[in-house]
């Protein structure tokens, strides 16, 4: 079984092919050795559309009351909706779904009461290692399960995190591309004054109108084409599970993750001075910039939710945004969430009464190159042969390589999972970003 688990307990969660890689017989050990890691007298479980998260799931339920834990389970939910139960009901939670990942693909994600991440250094390994023995733990007296339904306690929890007398009528669009925003949004949305309209709200694991990627740009283009033929003020793109939102403005132009990350730092800061905001070190410059510019303190994270939490949890942290669309919230147990992202956003353009298109500008204030993958042979030759080619530049190795190069500054880090090298690049101006790339690429190519 060692090699089988090898393949899918990944760093900070266990996905794979469903059912050659993770099927019932497995997720029943999982929920068995989980139920067992926290000692936890009840566990939370959800899952996502996906048709196998259903059988999944009855199984890690089935496997976590034979070790003597009583579970509620949550039924059809979003990530960031378990990640609320782990903390409204201080119960360590499972969360079924392969996310972005297509329709074969299912997965856990795990995480301790309160919201605490579960991930390769912080139980599972300990986890896998239980799985492998193959022994099921039975407790003398099983564990009672009982169904509740929390997602109306979670949009009231969401729209906490706004002045919802203050929001203005808007026009918005949200592609929740048959996952599980479909159910989350228009439960958020409830009198809001918001015209919203939902594209493929449908929950079909089966994905039938387009991957629910949004990181990929391919995947943003029902959303633009929806946004102007509304005349939409935002878009919004969800990905399966929910948990993570891409924004598009009224000129149905995608924003990055740094520009909503500054965008949603600037209201969270106007708020609440003097805080700290997170922010990992793939993320634009004017990040931390606008941070300090509100009276922030910013404070430089690896990539990563597990990362991004821990320092969240050393520093109190209010905030803390990722590049890859990950948005964290203190008041949200520290863990991420798109909708709470989502309309912080809509505050800030209510309260600004300008275009997002307009207020956007101030935030984008250099040229990025966007990750780029490349496939090397050794990572770790390919990364000392970039560092010799800037021998006086200013080096840290937080996380992978960043080298500040002046008018130009970049980040290149290994795949924790494939024989790839990630680039992240920016710069002062379109011209040097273009130039640098292709430098630093060469560099890496050559290795």
């Amino acid at each position: 079984m060692g090699n089988g688990l090898d393949t899918i307990f990944k760093a900070y969660d266990v996905r794979g092919i469903y059912p050659d890689e993770i099927d019932e017989d497995l997720a029943r050990r999982i929920g068995n050795a989980f139920a067992t890691f926290t000692g936890a007298e009840r566990l939370v479980v959800a899952y996502d559309m996906r048709p196998s998260s259903v059988p999944l799931s009855a199984a890690f339920i089935e496997g976590a009351t034979l070790a003597g834990a009583s579970v509620v389970d949550a039924g059809l939910a979003s990530t960031d909706l378990i990640y609320f139960a782990a903390g409204r009901l201080d119960a360590p939670g499972a969360m079924f779904t392969a996310s972005h990942n297509p329709a074969q693909y299912n997965g856990i994600k795990l995480c301790k009461a309160g919201a605490a991440p579960v991930g390769q250094d912080t139980g599972l390994a300990q986890i896998k290692a239980a799985v492998a023995e193959g022994r099921l733990e039975k407790a003398a007296t099983p564990g009672t399960v009982t169904k509740q339904d929390l997602v109306d306690d979670f949009a009231a929890h969401v729209r906490s995190f706004v002045d919802v007398d203050a929001l203005a009528p808007m026009t918005v669009v949200a592609d929740t591309a048959n996952g599980m925003g479909g159910l989350i949004v228009p439960r958020v949305f409830e009198g809001l004054p918001f015209d919203l309209t939902i594209l493929f709200p449908e929950l079909d694991g089966t994905f039938p109108n387009h991957p629910a990627d949004p990181i990929q740009a391919e995947n943003l283009r029902d959303l633009q084409v929806a946004v102007k033929d509304k005349s939409a003020d935002i878009g919004l793109a969800f990905d399966g599970d929910a948990d993570r939102v891409f924004l598009v403005d009224d000129l149905a132009q995608p924003l990055s993750g740094s520009l909503t990350t500054s965008i949603v730092a600037k209201g969270i800061l106007a708020e609440h001075p003097g805080e700290t905001v997170v922010h990992n070190l793939i993320c634009s410059r004017a990040v931390p910039e606008i941070i300090r510019e509100m009276g922030g303190t910013p404070v430089r994270t690896r990539v990563g939710h597990s990362f991004i939490k821990a320092v969240m949890a050393e520093t109190g942290a209010i905030f803390g945004g990722e590049h890859s669309g990950h948005y964290y919230f203190r008041d949200n147990y520290r863990a991420d969430s798109g909708i709470i992202a989502a309309l912080v956003v809509l505050a800030q353009l209510s309260k600004a009464g300008v275009p997002l298109s307009e207020l956007r500008r101030p935030f984008e204030r250099y040229a990025a190159s966007g990750e780029i993958n490349t496939k090397v042979a050794d990572q770790k030759a390919a990364m000392e042969k970039v560092a010799a080619a800037f021998p006086d530049a200013p080096k840290d190795e937080l996380d992978g390589l960043s080298i500040d190069a002046g008018d130009f500054w970049f980040n290149v880090r290994p795949s924790n999972t494939e024989p790839l090298l990630r680039l992240n690049l920016e710069a002062s101006d379109t011209e040097t970003c273009a130039r640098a790339t292709d430098e630093v690429l060469a560099l890496i190519r050559e290795a």
